[in-house]
């Protein structure tokens, strides 16, 4: 059992990138409405991504760009997926589509066409599903512009479309960031590592709430700051700075017990990760209508990840505590299970430290 419970949370914990022209995984879209109905779309995408998508080969990996003469011979292949993928329509029916371009830009590429809607009326929509039909992850930030007005919009596998004639509904926009904030925490393998280390000794309810609510104080803090571009660090300093955090809570656990008193260093090393978070909202963007509500709802969805995680690994720690007790009516919590599961954790804050030191 006690074997099992390691291999669990192994499991559980299993990257930053430096800044780039196109992200992967990440689509970017500038969609102009006009007065005379006509919508200009430009999208711009990661040439790997091209790549995996259609099957060219436009990316060259070890130059980090595109062949310019590749993506001319791959035009045809890219505007059959594009046309497939994304379109205008207005009351169901499709707007003209013009004579679109596809351009080389450094790492990805740019493709570029307008819609005709003149003839067709009601609210136009702008429907795309470009990568995220092939990657369930994957993501769209749409920038909307009518005249001097601008709302931004966020696309997934599961939200494939944007009505151009209105902003986005807010509460739309709420539950896209939300879902985004939940989808970090449980892919952000350091977060998590740092959630359980911090928890290990905890065996009473009152001492983890502190831990959980210092730490969402704190991190929703340095977030917040981060994201509104008040204050900004880089991540070079942030991701080292977090992975540094993990190794010191995991060496603790083998000198100190008391989790009482634990609140205090998860709201100091919360501010840490709130920067970490920042640095995943930023690929993403708030939208100018909308930043104060689209930022509490990925600090939400934070919130709701990291709950989860502790209310997983905390019975599972009971269950340990109750078969490894001798006398099942007073169980005590295994040291051996707690310096086992920190000696894993220690060991990868330290592999992401070292690895997060060369990068930078």
């Amino acid at each position: 059992m006690r074997c099992t419970l390691l291999l669990w949370f192994a499991s559980l914990l299993g990257i930053a990138l430096p800044a780039e022209a196109h992200q992967v995984n990440l689509v970017t879209a500038r969609v102009v409405l006009t007065a005379d109905r006509t919508v200009s779309v430009e999208i711009g995408l990661k040439g790997s991504d091209v790549d995996r998508l259609i099957g060219t080969r436009i990316y060259d990996t070890r130059q980090d760009a595109v062949d310019p003469a590749a993506v001319e011979a791959a035009r045809s292949a890219i505007l059959v997926y594009m046309s497939t993928h994304l379109n205008v329509t207005a009351d169901a029916r499709a707007c003209s589509a013009g004579n679109a371009a596809i351009l080389a830009d450094g790492d990805g590429i740019i493709y570029r066409n307008s819609f005709a809607c003149a003839d067709a009326p009601g609210d136009l929509i702008y429907r795309s599903t470009v990568l995220t039909e092939k990657d369930p992850a994957a993501r769209q930030v749409v920038l909307v512009a009518q005249g001097r007005s601008e709302a931004q919009a966020l696309l997934d596998a599961g939200n494939t479309t944007v009505t151009l004639s209105t902003a986005p509904p807010l509460w739309s926009t709420m539950q896209r960031y939300l879902l985004t904030g939940i989808e970090h925490i449980f892919l952000g393998y350091d977060h998590v590592a740092f959630l359980i280390a911090v928890v290990l000794w905890a065996r009473r309810l009152i001492p983890v709430v502190k831990i959980v609510t210092a730490f969402t104080i704190a991190h929703s803090i340095t977030l917040s700051l981060a994201a509104l571009d008040v204050l900004v660090i880089p991540s070079s300093l942030v991701e080292p700075a977090i992975a540094a955090s993990i190794v010191f809570v995991a060496v603790e656990n083998f000198f100190s017990r008391d989790v009482d008193k634990r609140w205090r260093m998860a709201f100091l090393f919360g501010l840490i990760h709130g920067f970490g978070f920042a640095g995943a909202l930023r690929e993403i963007g708030l939208p100018p209508n909308a930043a104060v509500p689209a930022l509490a709802a990925f600090n939400i969805g934070v919130e709701i990840g990291q709950v989860a995680i502790v209310a997983v690994a905390l019975p599972i720690l009971r269950v340990a505590d109750r078969l490894s007790a001798e006398d099942r009516s007073e169980p005590v919590r295994a040291a051996g299970l707690v310096y086992a599961v920190s000696a894993v954790i220690g060991l990868l804050g330290g592999y992401w430290l070292l690895a997060r030191v060369l990068e930078a």
